[in-house]
């Protein structure tokens, strides 16, 4: 019994100390990567790196990204952080201008990227040159160019740039990647800071069921729960979220359309595993960005006002005391809008409902089920269990001038959003040259945060739809402190298969650190109680021989009885 408690009392002990210790583990690991501002150690030959050249359409920037060995879990992915320099900054590097303006001369393209290349040569140590891949991926800009052109850019990337450096460089490795793939990229990155794509270790932390893609018949396995992020720009806005559940649609023209807008992919280093496979919707919004939505707004203004004035003769909006009635600006502001050589004069009224009401049919909503903003295709969302990020836009209409970025509530910004429009021009005015307003909020802003706050609220509830109670949306800059990059979830997806050369000469490591941590050598514990055990068993031993040897022999005692009566003893017979 004291053995049998003994081995219980130690194996508790151990239990408690290994699983406190992975939870402390994981908890470092986690604000490593939140507080991740340590120069990289270049010196360690178990630190591997990776490089990405975002093209973009003012100009590219090249971003390296390095990452410890993996620890040989084929469950687990590669933790991959971006590169820091003995100064602590991130290894980036910019230059101008965009890629595309070279469509004409691509024979300049390797010459235009070149710095950037020999920015991350010098940081990234030269033994780690040929193992270094490198991608390089265009986006907008060169979207927009006709495909020999394209063609003729990435040619000359892929003939040059291995004559002149060791990267691991190949003709994969420079694309024009869609708008589909830089969301994803985008989810991707957002999610892996989050830790979203780690197990669960925790009851308390949010979970959801999923029907893995190309599984369906299998049952759905619970899993963390992803972000989605939301992303307004000046031109643009998108949208990117998991869809856990198996879609179906209200017709065959739908589901087609579907096709384009829900990437599925497999983040993990082996096919065959499918707990990390993924369902993304996508879908990118041209012409719903902040001032793109402004610019139709105020042509749609201009053209029905001229017809107005042609058909009822009057004057509104053609002199500065006939000014036409802005609800979307501020009370008291004047402001013009310049087109085909004409003027036309505004003045703002500040009517934050009126001019919600006024861009609602700039949504382009339809009556089909299922549907968002231009009558795309959406997948429903799980309003209840579900939690969104929003970025650009979103954040900077809750918090440069109202402060209140962070956790969005719609009753608090719809009466914000109110009350500012409302407030007349010089006010406004007096509170901005005061430092009232974040630093980085200037006139322009302003001056149409009252349309793009009205914007931002009609694109989120009628276009998206959701619903004006919804609590997990977070307006944010920054996750953790840190500005998240598309380029992050590009390098995480494009390396997903090279742990597959670390597993198999980690599997003994790893199997031999994992009997060592529960062997009864260097477990101090399970050793102490061992020998707590083994000693009690010698003393009672010990205790059983001291009784054995005091007690007289029963065959002695018979034969002095025998001598004793005069009988002869069995022995003399």
């Amino acid at each position: 019994a004291a053995a049998v408690s003994l081995l219980y009392f130690s194996v508790v002990i151990i239990r408690n100390k290994y699983g406190r210790l992975s939870r402390d583990k994981k908890f470092q690991r986690y604000l490593a990567r939140v507080t991740d501002i340590e120069a990289t150690d270049t010196n360690n030959p178990n630190v591997n790196y990776g490089i990405v050249v975002d093209c973009g359409s003012s100009g590219s920037r090249i971003f390296v990204y390095c990452w410890p060995r993996h620890n040989g879990n084929p469950h687990d992915l590669l933790d991959i952080r971006q590169m820091r320099d003995k100064n602590r900054k991130p290894v980036v590097m910019k230059i101008k201008p965009g890629i595309s303006e070279f469509a004409t001369s691509p024979e300049k393209v390797s010459d235009y990227i070149s710095p950037l290349l020999n920015f991350a040569a010098e940081h990234v140590p030269r033994a780690k040159h040929k193992e270094t891949p490198l991608y390089i991926l265009c986006t907008a800009g060169m979207r927009i160019l006709p495909e020999s052109q394209q063609k003729a850019i990435l040619e000359d990337l892929l003939t040059d740039i291995p004559v002149h450096f060791d990267f691991l460089f190949s003709d994969s490795h420079a694309e024009v990647i869609s708008g589909k793939q830089e969301g994803v990229y985008a989810w991707i990155g957002i999610n892996f800071v989050l830790g979203r794509f780690e197990h669960i270790e925790d009851d308390e932390e949010a979970v959801v069921e999923v029907n893995i893609p190309g599984s369906e018949s299998r049952e759905a396995i619970l899993r963390k729960r992803t972000a989605g992020i939301l992303d307004m720009g000046g031109v643009s806005t998108q949208i990117a979220y998991e869809v856990p559940k198996t879609v179906s649609f209200a017709s065959s023209q739908q589901e087609e359309v579907a096709k384009n807008l829900l990437a599925e992919f497999n983040l993990g280093c082996d096919v065959h595993q499918t707990e990390h496979v993924y369902r993304v919707y996508v879908a990118t919004f041209l012409g719903f960005g902040g001032n793109a939505a402004r610019q139709r707004y105020e042509d749609r203004i201009f053209a029905n006002t001229v017809q107005k004035n042609r058909l009822l003769g009057k004057q509104t909006g053609l002199a500065p005391d006939t000014p036409f009635l802005d609800p979307c600006l501020p009370l008291d502001i004047r402001d013009e809008i310049q087109q085909s050589g004409q003027t036309m004069y505004l003045r703002g009224t500040g009517d934050f409902d009126l001019c919600r009401e006024t861009i609602q049919p700039f949504m382009n909503k339809t009556n089909e089920t299922q549907t968002s903003l231009n009558g795309v295709y959406q997948p429903p969302i799980h309003f209840q269990n579900s939690e969104f990020y929003g970025f650009s836009e979103f954040y900077y209409c809750t918090e440069d001038v109202l402060r209140m970025g962070g956790d969005y509530n719609a009753a608090t910004f719809t009466k914000a959003a109110k009350d500012y429009c409302a407030t007349k021009w010089s006010v406004l005015r007096e509170r901005f040259d005061r430092g009232l307003y974040a630093s980085h909020a200037d006139l322009h802003r302003l001056k149409y945060q009252c349309f793009k706050s009205a914007w931002m609220f009609e694109v989120f509830h009628r276009g998206f739809s959701f619903p004006v109670n919804y609590k997990n949306l977070k307006t944010a800059l920054q996750v953790y402190d840190k500005e998240v990059q598309w380029t992050l979830g590009a390098i995480l997806y494009r390396t997903r298969f090279l742990p597959l050369r670390d597993i198999q000469q980690e599997t003994f490591r790893a199997s031999h650190a994992h009997w060592r941590g529960f062997s009864f050598v260097y477990n101090h514990y399970l050793f102490s109680g061992c020998f707590l055990v083994v000693l009690l068993s010698i003393l009672l031993y010990l205790l059983r021989l001291r009784r054995i040897h005091r007690r007289p022999p029963r065959s002695a005692s018979t034969a002095t009885l025998w001598l004793e009566e005069g009988l002869p003893s069995q022995m003399a017979a």
